[in-house]
């Protein structure tokens, strides 16, 4: 018996909730800032503009990595990382939707 209730939810209310667990931390939120403005950075670099450790960057730029926001290539002993514009695009249009469908949709009683 099956008692993950996370697959309980339509594959659309778990993509959207999952790229929100993905970006709920500032320090995610500050690199994928940081990526926009650099275009590509090398791992050790980015601890350089952020408050956190290079192991905390690390960790962050796997989940980062394993949700498809970002990518990374190797370059010999290094990573260069850079953002994934066609995910990002499609968690857009996903985000948009669903709040387009939430707004149009709502019949709240409050009048707002």
């Amino acid at each position: 018996m099956n008692n993950n209730k996370f697959d309980e939810f339509s594959e659309e209310q778990q993509r959207i909730a999952l790229f929100a667990k993905v970006i709920s931390h500032p320090a995610r939120i500050a690199i994928i800032q940081l990526l926009s403005e650099k275009k590509e950075i090398k791992t050790g670099d980015i601890s350089d503009f952020l408050p956190i450790s290079r192991t905390t960057v690390s960790q962050h730029l796997k989940d980062l990595k394993e949700m498809g926001i970002i990518r990374g290539t190797i370059d010999g002993l290094k990573i260069h990382y850079c953002l994934n514009k066609e995910k990002l695009t499609e968690m857009k249009i996903e985000y948009e939707n669903f709040f387009g469908k939430t707004i149009t949709s709502c019949n709240c009683c409050c009048n707002c």
